[in-house]
């Protein structure tokens, strides 16, 4: 919510529970001069009888109120009296809406903005014909950047990924009440596939399906965290929202055992390619599912990133078609040095080496978000080291979600 971005949300429906816990009654209602009075016998009875009809517009935050929360969702109820309108102006932008069926009420549909001047101006019409007009005044609490929280997302929108991917939001400043995030993110797909979200982390969370992707889903994600309280006096920036879509189904089987690479898409065998991997004990690659993260059509490799030094030590130039699968260095990549060994003995470093034919033809067809199962060590991948997801139970998975 820097002066930079334009932020506006939808609240969802848990937002407008929450807030329906907010004081209406008595928190900004004006009587309206010319209201109808009931006549009777007792002048203290009638007089309260005309009190009682009297109509009222009441708002949830006081006129010339300072500091208001950004989570604040404006609320407007009316006694004795029909809405006619309600409008939220501001020079950070409107705020929408809706209006009750039975225009007794209006609750605002987007939370607010920091540091800004609002007006409230509403209209409604008194059960015995009186015109209601009212304007309420209010500032909102000023916030920093160290103050509030801004979301990204991958995939990128408009992206298509492998049946592998999960959706990963990232935060720039820790979020503490994730519950309350969680409440407003969410993924939808068509067709649709049971997923949670699992917190790796104050500033991580991702989202994966209870098996891969169906190929040819349409995913839209929406996290509608504008304004949402993260605890510690943190705030959402700004609210996201991207489309992607699920392409075919590549899964490549690696088995360190055979030293062979069988690659799989929609279910048929294309190819089997002899590859090699870590030379073990030193430099076991790791069994379990991984998932290409990205691709790079030459890359310099220095074992010196990964940690290794003296005379294991290695630096290659333009090393092609290589596809990163861990965070820690693990690549799928052309091998011509080590065309010998492949498909007979395991000699790399922890990377999977093949030929530069099959390297060019494997990623060609490879996209980001492609699975990768690796079967035949007792090295274990793991759930934070690249795009682990698939390395728990659904089960375990979905304890890691903060609504669990």
């Amino acid at each position: 919510m820097s002066v930079t971005h334009t932020r506006r949300m939808k609240l969802g429906a848990v937002a407008a529970l929450a807030v329906a816990s907010l004081c209406l009654s008595a928190c900004n209602a004006d009587d309206v001069p010319g209201a109808s009075t009931v006549t009777g016998d007792d002048p203290s009875e009638s007089a309260s009888q005309a009190a009682a009809l009297k109509p009222s517009v009441t708002v949830n935050v006081h006129r010339g109120a300072q500091d208001v929360p950004v989570d604040t969702q404006l609320a407007v109820t009316v006694s004795n009296a029909e809405l006619d309108s309600v409008k939220v102006t501001s020079a950070a932008g409107a705020v929408a809406g809706d209006l009750a069926a039975n225009k007794m009420s209006w609750r605002a549909s987007d939370l607010l903005e920091p540091g800004a001047a609002y007006a409230v101006t509403t209209t409604a019409t008194g059960s015995d014909g009186t015109a209601i007009s009212r304007t309420t005044r209010f500032h909102t609490q000023a916030l920093t950047l160290d103050q509030q929280t801004y979301p990204s997302l991958a995939p990128l929108q408009g992206e298509t990924v492998g049946v592998g991917m999960p959706v990963i939001a990232t935060f720039d400043v820790p979020v503490k009440d994730k519950a309350a995030f969680e409440k407003h993110m969410t993924v939808t797909s068509q067709p649709a596939q049971q997923g949670s979200w699992h917190w790796l982390s104050d500033t991580e969370a991702h989202w994966r399906p209870k098996s891969y992707w169906k190929p040819g889903t349409k995913v839209h994600v929406d996290l509608d965290v504008n304004g949402v309280d993260a605890g510690n006096g943190i705030y959402g920036q700004e609210s996201r929202d991207i489309d992607f879509k699920i392409g075919d189904a590549h899964i490549y089987k690696v088995n360190t055992v055979t030293d062979q690479m069988r690659v799989f898409s929609n279910g048929k065998l294309l190819r089997t390619i002899p590859i090699t991997t870590g030379q073990q004990p030193a430099y076991t690659t790791r069994s379990g599912t991984k998932v290409i993260i990205e691709k790079f059509a030459s890359k310099d490799m220095n074992s010196e990133t990964v940690g290794i030094t003296g005379a294991d030590a290695y630096n290659i130039e333009g090393v092609k078609w290589a596809m990163r699968l861990t965070y820690s260095g693990e690549f799928i990549h052309a091998a011509p040095w080590s065309v010998g060994s492949q498909g007979v003995a395991n000699v790399s470093h922890g990377c999977t080496g093949m030929s530069t034919e099959n390297a060019g033809w494997l990623y060609a067809m490879s996209r980001r978000g492609d699975v990768v199962e690796y079967t035949g060590t007792d090295r274990p991948m793991t759930l934070d080291n690249g795009y682990g997801d698939w390395n728990e139970t659904y089960k375990k998975y979905a304890q890691g979600s903060a609504l669990s």
